[in-house]
């Protein structure tokens, strides 16, 4: 948080999701009244919990969930384009996680296999230009994008959450102790 005179700036903070479980936006909500204070501190662009779909400038940014498909990496640079710091949150955006599962498989075996007419056996794989393609494995965010901190966790706890964000927004770099970290 910078001081401007004696008024406080709040700093812009955006989070994402992309493929996972969603499971870092729930430990997020998790901090529970501590969202009252968070937001004494930043004001929200992007997030699910402003339902605003484009990201715009913004000095941090949350991003859950590994890269599966082609809007999973437009959202990905166009976050990392309008962000300072980039955090990536939970197993998923930091190795892949559950998702990355089926990088053993061909992509075109998956689907196949996953859209079958129930009473032809035949592959009826949707094709519309409202469907992203998917890629050929799950992307840990790294990957698409230089990421600048990373986050622990299946997903990180509230507490975790909360105390990364504080010490980001506080201008401290960023420490967890080792109870805050877990995997369940």
């Amino acid at each position: 948080m910078s001081i401007n005179g004696s008024r406080k700036v709040k700093v812009r903070l955006a989070t994402t999701s992309l493929a996972g479980c969603f499971g870092c936006h729930m430990s997020f909500l998790d901090i529970d009244e501590r969202l009252f204070e968070l937001a004494e501190l930043a004001e929200f662009d992007r997030s699910p919990l402003t339902d605003i779909k484009h990201c715009g400038p913004c000095d941090i940014a949350l991003i859950e969930g590994g890269v599966c498909n082609t809007d999973n990496v437009h959202v990905v640079r166009e976050l990392r384009a309008n962000t300072k710091i980039l955090v990536g949150v939970g197993a998923c955006a930091i190795n892949g996680g559950l998702p990355a599962l089926r990088n053993r498989l061909k992509i075109d075996d998956i689907l196949d296999r996953g859209y079958r007419d129930p009473v032809s056996g035949e592959p009826c794989i949707p094709n519309s230009p409202e469907l992203p393609l998917a890629l050929d494995k799950v992307y840990p965010v790294n990957e698409i994008v230089r990421v600048d901190y990373s986050l622990p966790g299946c997903p990180p706890s509230g507490d975790a959450i909360w105390k990364f964000l504080k010490d980001l927004i506080l201008g401290r770099m960023p420490r967890l102790d080792y109870e805050l970290l877990h995997y369940d």
